[in-house]
């Protein structure tokens, strides 16, 4: 029971974030899924500053460590399973730590605080790690020709969507809409994931 609610953290994590950010906007009067982004919940001084991070940045933290330590312990894996594992556990701790140091209000702000330099460093993190791990998979031999194809679409469209994500910064226009479809990519492949080694 324990090792498959290891195997599914992945899984879960994906469903949980979608949840999770939907719930934390309810309480957020105004708030636009398209115009603003995940971490704008759990800015300084939003509606849902201390309540965001609690539904999401903690939960969801531990939930990619749990599947990172997972696959790095997996019976004879190999060292690219292991580093793959490693990525997802950092993942994992670039969650928390954008939870726990708040984004500045403004997203648009020419003098970040040092909280908000911190976060964004923790959601860089985030991205990196998402985008090697589905990367090294076309490596490792223990993974089907399908999964594979699966993990390079994943990654190829996390890039796209980030590319006008930058777009959509700079026009200050609807940010959060390229935002959720890069990510949401990277969570497909996890999701993905966790099914194939569950």
């Amino acid at each position: 029971m324990i090792e498959s609610f290891y195997a599914y953290s992945g899984l879960l994590a994906s469903v949980w974030i979608v949840f999770g950010v939907l719930i934390a906007a309810s309480r957020y009067q105004g708030y636009s899924h398209a115009r603003q982004f995940c971490s704008e919940l759990g800015a300084s001084g939003s509606p849902t500053e201390k309540f965001s991070p609690l539904i999401n940045n903690y939960p969801l933290g531990i939930l990619f460590c749990t599947f990172g330590y997972y696959l790095a312990a997996l019976p004879g894996q190999t060292i690219l399973l292991a580093v793959i594992g490693g990525l997802v556990i950092l993942h994992g701790l670039g969650t928390l730590v954008a939870g726990f140091f708040p984004m500045d209000a403004d997203p648009y702000t020419k003098n970040p605080t040092t909280a908000c330099k911190i976060h964004s460093w923790a959601g860089f993190i985030m991205l990196l790690s998402f985008y090697l791990a589905p990367v090294l998979v076309l490596f490792e031999p223990g993974f089907s020709l399908a999964f594979k194809l699966f993990s390079l679409i994943c990654f190829i469209l996390s890039v796209y969507f980030t590319v006008t994500l930058a777009k959509a910064i700079k026009r200050q226009s609807n940010p959060g809409t390229h935002q959720r479809l890069s990510y949401g990519a990277q969570l497909l492949w996890l999701s993905g994931l966790s099914i194939v080694v569950a």
